[in-house]
């Protein structure tokens, strides 16, 4: 097809209104531009046609059929409208349905699709060929993306590879074409049409009052009627272990039928005619065993399958002595299994429902439904959720291992992501040359530790930051219990800038070491740097030993939580309010006699408070004594970025958090990039701002000369400016990198520019070189090297490089209280009598 006619394809579809043609392009590789921006070149392009409807699992599917590759395996990305710098990755419904929002007045829209190949037809058949309101259109040649944007400028002329039709058009392919088999989805069925079309008229003798009683229903699979949630999601059974039943997990509850949500209650409803008596026939005892399920699940009844083979099934109530009963079997005749006998009467007075347990497929099934309307839900709220809906009480325990099943099915295995590293980092380091990616392995197989410093970031915290860096780490939130090292730098902005993190199966001090050598490799600067850290972490000894010539601090923003935390009354004075100011102020202070200044203010308010402070040399955590690069003025955690994305993705597996990771730090280097372009100050915005404010102050300021060189500064008091040092007496100007308000006025007299004596590190030229680098992502991200072969789950356990670590837990996770070393205890102190030892309530003083 040529480009001409392609752009009168993409016309002709254009009004239909909703519509968006993705040019799914495979096989290629990313070049990266000398603009930091990417092309894409080689391999070959098809063309699918999507609407707001279109659910993400249904998407997936068609593009594994289509380019022939492993469903499960597939990455599906996009750039931004105007963005070829920024890969997106489509994850789930909601990222498809921001996708779709981005590119709403467009056209076309091109993804990248990468996978393992090998498309396994079964799929196709577990999903019952469902309707994905996804239309396919003729493959189109490979193109690049710069080919791309040209398409638009191409002369029209007609063709029919794209038809405004509901069906596809399947002219162009061949028979044996992945995309010959169109999968149709009934968004009309509902939970009560599924349920109709099972029931089965009791008796021979009834058919005969009826025209449709006695015939056999079509054999259709039951997952054609899986609900559609979210106006058209389905579920992706196709996924589940070889351990339960084929027909096990369903969509159930609660789903999404033409705009209109199906609730628990109609449900349950459906299911109690799942079983409508003798004579009703099914397909398979599959088919049987389900509904029956349903069935006593709804009539909240615990029964026993006595009988329970391909040929025959019967079933009791589990109640001993309950009348309840149930058999089928199977009628080679008329090729169905049809239930032979049923009592529906039980007389065991409801006992039984104190003891109904659903099956573990059943449960999990449930628990997708939840979590993919919430993938944050708690396993308590679904537990309960379950008891209110269901009336079947569920322990704890139960119900998270479901989530554990759940989550897998849905977001793929958790041991085979760890399997996945070493190539991961291969990828990872060939996309970035220059970058520092160390992977460590036990000889138990088992993953330890993983560094990865981007050749940008180092470039960037090295020619565009202040010699400083912040350490902290951040939980993974998995249940193989990994903790996220992390060293961020600030930029001129104050602005966090990440430069290194790591991935350890535990945290504790030989883990830290082990980040700061891989740490010293990767920035490899002669310059000294200021390291920040948690008290609490006791890294001072790792980091002075590791980076010759550097200093060490407390971050301001952990001094202060844990100071607040310490306060206890009584207070005094002003009271408890201005002491987090007095400590801010004593941390910020730039002369000793402000900083003992502010100790006497918060001595005033609570001794408690103040011995708490003294115990903490000073040198470590304020200006007036501080020899390193000053960073009080970041009051911020630092490390809150990455938290908050590793809480996006808490759940996914361990290659899907680093995905995260390089997308989140892709997208904040080309972000900033971009945003600072239009900056128009000499300046960044933070900086400027301060400038303006010290100006101001300055203009009350009367200059005396001294000197040529020095100069008196007076107001309330007398500062001396000295213009060869760069120096004023107040400190402020060597502790903020910004001339403080007496050398401001010293320049208005003498006719200097106020912006030649700022920090270089502040201009805005210095911003954009630390982030003149990308990130390049990486080709073909969750798909396995090209020579992989298809392995079943335990095969691939017993052959993998990398599993994943023991679950122990780090000293700092225990739950114990934690010791902190030189603090002295703090006393409990009655606010009645003001004695210590014991609170008002045991108070035994007669007032």
């Amino acid at each position: 097809m040529s480009f001409g006619c392609l752009y009168e394809l993409q016309k002709l579809l254009a009004m239909v209104k909703g519509k968006l043609i993705l040019i799914c392009q495979s096989g290629g590789e990313f070049i990266s531009k000398d603009d930091g921006s990417f092309s894409y070149d080689g391999g070959e392009a098809n063309a699918i046609t999507i609407n707001p409807e279109t659910v993400f699992d249904d998407l997936m599917l068609k593009l594994a059929e289509l380019l022939n590759f492993d469903h499960k395996s597939l990455s599906v990305k996009y750039f931004l409208p105007g963005n070829r710098r920024t890969l997106i990755t489509l994850s789930n419904d909601r990222d498809l349905k921001r996708m779709y929002d981005f590119h709403e007045d467009a056209v076309t829209a091109d993804v990248f699709v990468t996978g393992k190949v090998g498309f396994q037809r079964e799929v196709l058949t577990s999903t019952g060929g469902r309707e994905k309101g996804i239309k396919l259109a003729e493959t189109v040649p490979a193109y690049t993306g710069s080919q791309a944007a040209a398409t638009t400028k191409a002369p029209a002329s007609r063709s029919d590879a794209f038809t405004n039709s509901d069906e596809p058009s399947d002219a162009n392919l061949s028979p044996d074409s992945p995309a010959s088999s169109p999968i149709r989805f009934d968004i009309s069925s509902t939970p009560a049409d599924t349920v109709k079309k099972r029931r089965r008229v009791a008796s021979r003798k009834k058919a005969a009052s009826s025209e449709n009683v006695g015939k056999r229903r079509k054999s259709v699979s039951r997952k054609k009627y899986v609900r559609k949630r979210d106006h058209s999601a389905v579920d992706d059974d196709m996924d589940q272990d070889q351990d339960y039943d084929s027909q096990a997990g369903d969509s159930i509850f609660p789903v999404t039928v033409d705009n209109s949500i199906v609730s628990a209650e109609n449900t349950v409803a459906a299911w109690k005619d799942g079983i409508t008596g003798v004579g009703q026939e099914f397909n398979s005892v599959h088919e049987f065993r389900d509904a029956l399920h349903k069935y006593a699940i709804a009539h909240r009844f615990k029964y026993r399958l006595k009988k329970n083979e391909k040929s025959r099934a019967s079933g009791t109530c589990s109640v001993e002595g309950c009348s309840w009963r149930i058999y089928a079997s199977w009628v080679p005749s008329e090729e169905v299994f049809k239930i032979k006998k049923m009592n529906k009467t039980h007389t065991c007075g409801g006992e039984s429902r104190k003891a109904a347990q659903p099956t573990r497929s059943w449960l999990v099934g449930i628990i997708k439904d939840k979590l993919r309307e919430n993938p944050h839900c708690k396993t308590k709220e679904i537990t309960e959720s379950i008891h209110r809906d269901f009336g079947i009480e569920l322990n704890y325990t139960q119900v998270w291992r479901g989530v554990l099943d759940a989550r897998e099915r849905l977001q793929g295995s958790y041991k085979e992501a760890y399997n996945q590293l070493p190539w991961f980092c291969d990828k990872l380091s060939e996309a970035n040359p220059g970058s520092f990616v160390q992977l460590s392995i036990g000889d138990d197989k088992r993953f330890q530790n993983l560094f990865v410093s981007f050749q940008a970031s180092v470039h960037g915290f090295q020619n565009g930051c202040r010699p400083l860096l912040f350490l902290d780490s951040t939980s993974l939130k998995s249940k193989h219990r990994e903790t996220l090292l992390t060293a961020t730098a600030v930029d001129g902005n104050d602005g966090a800038f990440p430069v290194a993190f790591a991935i350890v199966d535990i945290e504790n001090d030989d883990k830290w070491h082990w980040f700061l050598e891989q740490l010293r490799s990767a920035v490899s600067t002669s310059q000294s740097i200021t390291f920040v850290t948690d008290k609490q972490k006791g890294l001072m000894k790792s980091v002075l030993n590791i980076f010759e010539n550097a200093h060490h601090g407390y971050s301001i923003f952990h001094l202060l939580d844990e100071f607040m935390i310490s306060l206890k009354g009584p207070f005094h004075g002003q009271g408890k309010s201005t002491l987090p100011v007095n400590f801010l102020a004593a941390a910020q202070a730039a002369r000793i006699d402000v900083f003992r200044n502010s100790l006497e203010q918060i001595k005033r308010v609570s001794l408690g408070a103040y011995e708490w402070l003294i115990q903490i040399e000073p040198e470590y955590w304020t200006n007036a004594v501080f020899n390193g690069e000053s960073y009080h003025q970041i009051t911020f955690d630092v490390a809150e970025s990455y938290a908050n994305w590793i809480e996006e993705v808490r759940e996914r597996p361990l290659i899907k958090k680093l995905e995260t990771i390089l997308g989140k730090m892709m997208e904040l280097m080309n972000n900033r990039l971009r945003d600072s372009s239009g900056w128009s100050t000499k300046l960044t915005p933070v900086k400027e701002e301060k400038l303006k404010e010290e100006t101001h102050k300055a203009r009350l300021l009367r200059v005396l000369f001294s000197s040529e060189t020095l100069f008196e500064v007076h107001n309330d008091s007398t500062n001396v400016v000295d213009m060869d040092k760069q120096s004023c007496s107040c400190l402020e100007w060597k502790v903020t990198g910004l001339p403080c308000r007496h050398a401001i006025a010293v320049f208005n007299v003498t006719k200097r520019s106020v912006y030649d004596y700022c920090s270089r590190y502040f201009n805005v030229d210095m911003y954009h070189i630390a982030y003149s680098k990308s990130i390049n992502p990486v080709a073909g991200l969750l798909s396995t090297p090209a020579d992989g072969k298809s392995k079943s789950a335990k095969a691939k356990l017993e052959n993998a490089d990398v599993l994943p670590p023991s679950a122990t837990k780090s000293s700092s996770q225990q739950k114990r209280k934690r010791k902190r070393d030189g603090l002295i205890e703090r006393t409990v102190t009655c606010t009645k009598c003001l004695g210590v030892g014991h609170n008002k309530v045991s108070c035994k003083q007669v007032m």
